[in-house]
């Protein structure tokens, strides 16, 4: 078996979402719990069929995310993984309506971050084993780290 780490190449401002799923109408499902979430937000969206035809299945209504999410798909080529890269909403309101979707197994990462996807090659194909996302700890947040975190959330609108 052989291991290797894939990077996902992100478009500016995008946010991306990998996660395994396992049935072909998990590309028009992710396209609907997205819009139907965040009506306003830019999406690309593959899924990598794992049986049949073994097709990168794609939707998204952005055709640079779209043509950038099938790239990472192909790159990861894992079977039942999907790639979603998003503008105009985040994760973060997202994550519980693609858990909520029957096909989805799980979701690897949800991220802004430079990631990378661990990959494990056998003879019958390839599988994720895990993710890194982003850069190692630097240090512990000083209560000078932890008001700027409760700020910024503040700020930003998640909490009052």
């Amino acid at each position: 078996m052989e291991l290797s780490a894939v990077r996902m190449e992100l478009p500016e401002g995008s946010n991306v979402i990998v996660g395994q799923s396992h049935f072909i109408k998990t590309v028009e499902d992710l396209y609907e719990a997205i819009v139907g979430t965040v009506p306003g937000a830019k999406f690309g969206l593959a899924f990598n069929e794992s049986s049949g035809p073994c097709l990168v299945r794609a939707e998204g209504n952005d055709e640079e995310l779209r043509r950038a999410a099938i790239r990472n798909a192909q790159a990861i080529a894992a079977g039942h993984v999907f790639v979603v890269l998003l503008r105009n909403a985040y994760p973060i309101n997202l994550l519980s309506r693609i858990r909520e979707v029957p096909e989805v197994c799980s979701i690897f990462c949800a991220t802004a971050n430079p990631v990378e996807i661990v990959v494990a090659q056998s003879e019958q194909g390839r599988g994720v084993l895990g993710v890194i996302d982003g850069s190692p700890p630097k240090g512990v947040e000083t209560p000078a780290d932890v008001a700027a975190r409760n700020e910024l959330l503040r700020k930003i609108g998640y909490k009052l």
